[in-house]
């Protein structure tokens, strides 16, 4: 990456950083893009080479943490090479990225809140850097070298995501039903269920 590159993405990613404290501190109905760029040190301008308006940043913000988040699962992930089976892979990035919600619940508020599957599905498809992969290329990989096949593993996903979602959201932030390490297990056995379900025989 050139000095120049290099300078932009750092820009990005100050805007990036500072909406995100601001929307998690005031809320994003009362956060301004000149909030925004007065906490970035950056003029204006600069917001709208990067950004169409406030709403696009949000989205651009959803993206950039949720990948974060898979990035790092993904890299303790490549810590365990024991770990070899497509399921259990699923498994544990899944265990890894509820671990790093309950660390920093503002994570789960950002991005819990404001995902629908129409945006989810193009950001799983989006490209998060030069040289990265995207969450869809990484999981088609994943599954080219699984012990078994499976049909429509898309709807495989969005059954395992929705899943995970709706179940550890109140677990996370509020411990109800019950704390989030009580409902891990059972949480599992369900997400095993349906990777059977959806193994062609």
């Amino acid at each position: 990456m050139s000095k120049v590159e290099n300078n932009k993405e750092q820009k990005r990613n100050s805007l990036l950083d500072s909406a995100f404290t601001l929307f998690i501190d005031n809320g994003f109905s009362k956060t301004s893009i000149a909030d925004i760029v007065k906490k970035a040190g950056v003029a204006k301008g600069t917001f709208y080479l990067y950004f169409k308006d406030k709403y696009d940043i949000r989205n651009h913000l959803i993206s950039h943490k949720a990948n974060q988040v898979f990035q790092a699962a993904c890299a303790e992930l490549a810590k365990h090479e024991e770990i070899k089976d497509f399921e259990e892979q699923v498994l544990f990035i899944i265990n890894n990225i509820l671990d790093q919600f309950a660390g920093n619940h503002n994570l789960v508020l950002l991005i819990s809140k404001h995902l629908s599957w129409g945006f989810f599905k193009d950001f799983l498809s989006a490209a998060p850097g030069k040289d990265i992969p995207s969450i869809y290329e990484t999981y088609e990989a994943m599954l080219a070298h699984a012990a078994h096949t499976y049909r429509t593993p898309d709807i495989m996903m969005y059954m395992i995501l929705e899943l995970v979602s709706g179940t550890s959201y109140n677990t996370i932030l509020y411990e109800q039903p019950v704390p989030l390490n009580q409902i891990k297990k059972p949480l599992y056995e369900i997400i095993k269920g349906i990777f059977i379900q959806y193994r062609e025989s």
